[in-house]
C-alpha cells in the first residue's frame, strides 16, 4: 500500500463529487510531471488526502488503476490552458470531514515530508506550486488523522466499491451519445461506429481478416474471442481509427480484459509486455505463463501507431 496527497483547489469540488482525480498527460509545454505521472503509479487499495483552501478535508481510497481520459467536462473553463488529454484515477472518498490544517502540525509534518516532490513547503506548509498528486508517507497520514482524532489501521481493511469500468462506461456512453448526434455521419456509419464500440460489426470483421488469432494464448475460434480496439474506441480521433481493422487485435476474453485495462501489451518487436501491477501468481493462473502462450509475431506495419498508443498512453508499466 502506498500513500497519496493531492492539491486540488481548483478541482476539488468537482473531483469529490465525481469519485476520481484527474491530470493533464503532461504539463501545458509537453514536459513530463512527476506529480501527474503518479496518477499512473497509484493502485487500487492505495489511500489519498484530499487538500484544498489550506486544508486537508476528506480521506479517499484508490479504486481502481489509472485510465487515459479527456478533460472532464464540468471541470468547465477551470484549467483551460490543461492538455485535454489526461488520467482519470477512480477513487472513493469517504463521508467523514477531517478538517485539518497543516500549518499548525508543521513541527510535526514537515520533517515527514518528501526531500523532492513534496506536497507542501516544509518550511510554510503552504501548497507547492504545481503539485497535484505527491506521495507522502504513512507517517504523515498518522499526523494528520490523529489530528482530526482518527486512526490510520482503521481504514487500511476498507475496499472501494466502484471501478475503472464505471468510468469507461461512462466515457463510451458520451462518445456514443455524440455519434449519434451527429448529423454529419450517415445513418448506417453511426450504425457501424456504435457496434465497433462493442466489438462487433465491419470493425470485427475487419479485424478477423488481419488478426485472427489471440496473440496471448494462441486460441483460434473465432466464437471463442472478442474484437477489441488497440487505440480504445473511445480514444479514436475519427470514425475510420474507430472501424480500421489494424487498430484491434482478436483476443481471448481474459486478454481482452487485460489489455483495455493496461495490464498487458506489446513491445515494437511484438513481445507481450506484463505489467507490474500483475502479479506473477494471477498470470500463471490466467494460463499467462511463459511456456503457456505462444511465441511473438512481429506487428504489421500499419498497426504499430495504435500499439505506440497503447504502450503510452494505457499501459500500466
Amino acid at each position: 500500500m502506498r500513500f497519496w496527497w493531492v492539491n486540488h483547489k481548483q478541482t476539488m469540488r468537482q473531483e469529490i463529487a465525481g469519485g476520481y482525480l484527474w491530470s493533464p498527460v503532461t504539463e501545458a509545454n509537453g514536459a513530463r510531471s512527476q506529480f501527474y505521472d503518479n496518477l499512473r503509479h497509484a493502485a487500487p487499495g492505495d489511500l489519498v488526502l484530499s487538500y484544498a483552501n489550506g486544508q486537508v478535508g476528506r480521506i479517499g481510497i484508490i479504486a481502481d488503476f489509472a485510465i487515459n481520459a479527456p478533460k472532464p467536462a464540468e471541470f468547465g473553463t477551470i484549467g483551460a490552458y490543461w492538455n485535454s488529454a489526461g488520467w482519470l484515477l477512480p477513487v472513493q472518498w469517504l463521508e467523514a470531514a477531517l478538517a485539518v490544517r497543516p500549518k499548525a502540525l508543521l513541527a510535526r509534518l514537515a520533517p515527514l515530508l518528501p526531500s523532492m516532490h513534496s506536497p507542501i513547503r516544509a518550511a510554510t506548509g503552504d501548497g507547492n506550486q504545481k503539485a497535484y498528486l505527491a506521495e507522502v508517507d504513512a507517517a504523515v497520514f498518522d499526523v494528520v488523522l490523529e489530528a482530526a482524532h482518527m486512526r490510520l489501521a482503521n481504514f487500511l481493511t476498507l475496499r472501494p466499491a466502484n471501478t475503472v469500468s464505471d468510468f469507461t462506461r461512462q466515457l463510451d456512453d458520451l462518445v456514443e451519445e455524440r455519434i449519434k448526434d451527429d448529423a454529419g455521419i450517415d445513418a448506417t456509419m453511426r450504425e457501424q461506429l456504435t457496434r465497433a464500440r462493442r466489438g462487433q460489426g465491419l470493425f470485427r470483421r475487419r479485424v478477423l481478416d488481419v488478426e485472427p488469432v489471440c496473440r496471448i494464448t494462441g486460441v483460434d475460434k473465432p466464437n471463442l474471442l472478442i474484437a477489441s480496439h488497440i487505440k480504445p474506441w473511445r480514444a479514436c480521433g475519427t470514425a475510420s481509427e474507430r472501424l480500421d481493422g489494424f487498430n484491434g487485435l482478436m483476443l481471448a476474453p481474459h486478454a481482452d480484459f487485460l489489455f483495455d485495462r493496461g495490464l498487458i501489451g506489446f513491445e515494437e518487436d511484438g513481445r507481450t509486455l506484463f505489467s507490474a501491477k500483475l502479479s506473477d501468481g494471477d498470470a500463471i493462473k490466467l494460463g499467462l505463463h511463459n511456456s503457456q502462450r505462444p511465441p511473438p509475431k512481429p506487428l504489421r506495419e500499419e498497426s504499430k501507431a495504435y500499439f505506440h498508443h497503447h504502450r503510452t498512453s494505457v499501459f500500466i508499466g
